[in-house]
């Protein structure tokens, strides 16, 4: 299975963010996490063991729950991106000779 590029940056440790997520809200523990966020319990746990990196729309909700910044969300988890790149493939529409392979 290939790593996504995130993971292996150097200084990523999505662990700080989720820890600054379960006290920002005072919970308990990575299950009162998974409840807020309402994502299921297995997610933080790939998370956690950096077998998946925080997307997107986990980021937005993170966003909406807590009130900080996707910025700070970022920063907290060690993500030092400036700017996201879409490859040349995404967000093209789909060609005849697409179809045709």
């Amino acid at each position: 299975m290939e790593q996504h590029p995130l993971v292996s940056q150097e200084g990523y440790d999505p662990n700080r963010l989720l820890d600054a997520l379960i006290q920002k809200l005072n919970l308990k523990n990575d299950a009162a996490l998974s409840r807020a966020l309402e994502v299921r319990p297995p997610v933080i746990s790939k998370i956690r063991h950096r077998t998946l990196p925080v997307g997107a729309s986990l980021l937005i909700r993170m966003h909406e729950v807590t009130d900080l910044s996707i910025r700070e969300l970022r920063e907290l988890m060690g993500d030092r991106r400036k700017r996201l790149r879409i490859s040349e493939v995404d967000g093209k529409p789909r060609t005849i000779e697409d179809d045709e392979v």
